[in-house]
């Protein structure tokens, strides 16, 4: 298909009411301005052209967010799924530590070892970081020692500099090399070993000294004398990083203060035109992040909570006395965090969030109607209060919540299933209703998901559940969260908390 051309002045154009144009500067022509999403329209230095690209051509679309001045620049994004079956690698036989001190890639599928082959390319050769999929989240991967990449990942996401990120290697050996000398035979502290055994490779980070000189990139450790590492227990990641030959900074591969991405599409719904690639390797297992431990002081702390719980983690030598450093609201205007997740807002949806906590026996039977204007502001370009038409309300329910969580609705019917991350999985399912007032009239939409009263179940699904009411438009998300004293619940409503504009405590 040849694209058509029209020419015309710009005092035409601008004369247009219809046509809004948005700026953006762009290296080979004088000015380019966007009116569409698959339209781009362009000054030369002698006429002015307008082309419009069929989908095979621009599967990205040229917005102003695609050019802004802080935005990364704009490529096609693919997704490239791997396939699942058959095995990507295994480490070779040892005992204790030495079970992990090498990974072995081990492709049966051929489409599996080259996709990663390609983003294993991309990592070595390219500035762009690629998307993976761990067992916690999806991860924004870059060679974790060469600061161009790594400025990729801050580009991409828009995440703040002094924020470091999470090195993730594939093996022993591989962390060793970046390890400084120490009079021990082994570089890595004695107190984390007894963790490592037990935990490795799985959703738990460690920090460690940044040797003098290091081999990571400064922007890693954004000027900290520690870094934070982990080793996944996704064989996808695991193989990919091997065939990289260098450890990867990956952090969460959302756009930054966004929920943290669960499956391809959510990378693909916040990052299409900022990076090149996406592996599909399916849903995550866990669904929230790593667990951040700090051995180096005494007595050992937890920075973040994750996939690991703090009770989990006392029952190791030497960790008996762990205690918690973090907080469930961000650290806005303190130095820079310790680790990720401390300093900044993180994982909310666009939506208002109002988190009914545990303790709260109010909300045991539901939502109070008054709460229907809890929400101040303005909530997606719409006044917070229920006499608007038109509102759309979202509800996440775990263990306390029935069916609308005690607000008025009628006509509830079944929209799609969200997909768990085993096809076996049964899926959480998405209902529609109208929202009624005291005198049982329509002013609205209730959206209703149930993630059921299993706190993995509820990890797994939280992410994504926040992500669906936003893709459907929900103003406010009302979530009913669940006591912490247990492992990963913790980690969840540390999430949730953060997430929450308004909390019923």
């Amino acid at each position: 298909m040849r694209p058509s051309v029209m020419k015309f002045s710009i005092a035409q154009l601008s004369r247009t009411p219809s046509h809004r144009p948005q700026y953006h500067s762009f290296r080979r022509y004088l000015l380019t301005l966007t009116l569409s999403e698959n339209t781009l329209f362009y000054f030369p230095k002698r006429d002015l052209q307008k082309t419009t690209y069929p989908s095979p051509i621009l599967r990205t679309p040229l917005t102003s967010q695609t050019f802004g001045s802080q935005a990364a620049p704009a490529m096609e994004t693919r997704i490239v799924k791997v396939p699942s079956k058959g095995s990507l690698g295994q480490f070779r036989p040892g005992d204790g530590l030495a079970k992990l001190n090498h990974w072995e890639v081990q492709c049966e599928n051929k489409l599996a070892l080259e996709a990663l082959q390609d983003a294993a390319h991309l990592l070595r050769t390219k500035d762009t970081p690629v998307a993976f999929p761990t067992e916690t989240v999806y991860g924004l991967g870059a060679d974790a020692t060469r600061t161009p990449s790594v400025k990729g990942i801050y580009s991409a996401k828009g995440r703040p500099s002094d924020n470091p990120l999470i090195s993730h290697v594939c093996d022993l050996e591989m962390l060793r090399q970046y390890l400084g000398h120490t009079d021990e035979t082994d570089p890595i502290p004695q107190r984390y070993r007894a963790l490592i055994e037990r935990f490795w490779p799985g959703p738990l980070t460690i920090l460690l000294p940044n040797p003098v000189p290091s081999k990571l990139a400064p922007e890693v450790t954004a000027g900290l004398k520690t870094f934070g590492v982990r080793m996944p227990s996704s064989t996808l990641a695991l193989s990919l990083i091997k065939l990289a030959g260098v450890p990867l900074a990956a952090p969460s591969a959302n756009a930054s203060t966004k929920p943290s991405p669960t499956a391809a599409q959510h990378v693909m719904d916040d990052l299409n035109g900022k990076i090149e690639l996406i592996l599909d390797g399916g849903h995550c297992q866990v669904g929230v992040e790593s667990t951040v431990v700090d051995g180096l002081c005494d007595p050992p702390v937890v920075l973040r909570p994750g996939g690991i719980g703090i009770d989990e983690l006392r029952s190791c030598p030497g960790w008996e006395n762990v205690s918690i450093a973090y907080q469930d609201k961000s650290e806005e205007g303190k130095a820079a965090p310790r680790a990720p997740g401390m300093k900044y807002k993180h994982y909310s949806p666009k939506a208002t969030v109002v988190l009914y906590e545990s303790s709260f026996g109010e909300g045991g039977n539901g939502i109070a109607s008054l709460d229907l204007k809890a929400a101040n502001g303005t909530v997606n370009g719409h006044a917070s209060n229920d006499e608007r038409k038109g509102r759309v309300v979202g509800v996440i329910r775990t263990q306390r919540w029935k069916s609308g969580a005690g607000l008025r609705c009628a006509s509830f019917q079944h929209l799609t299933d969200v997909q768990g991350p085993d096809e076996d999985d049964s899926p959480f399912q998405v209902y529609e209703g109208d929202l009624l007032d005291e005198k049982e009239q329509p002013i609205g939409k209730i959206l209703d998901i149930d993630l059921g009263r299993g706190t993995e179940g509820i990890a797994r699904g939280l992410f994504a559940a926040l992500r669906e009411f936003d893709r459907r438009g929900a103003d406010t998300i009302f979530v009913d969260g669940i006591e912490d004293r247990s492992d990963i619940a913790a980690a969840v409503m540390n999430r949730l908390r953060k997430a929450a504009s308004e909390t019923r405590a």
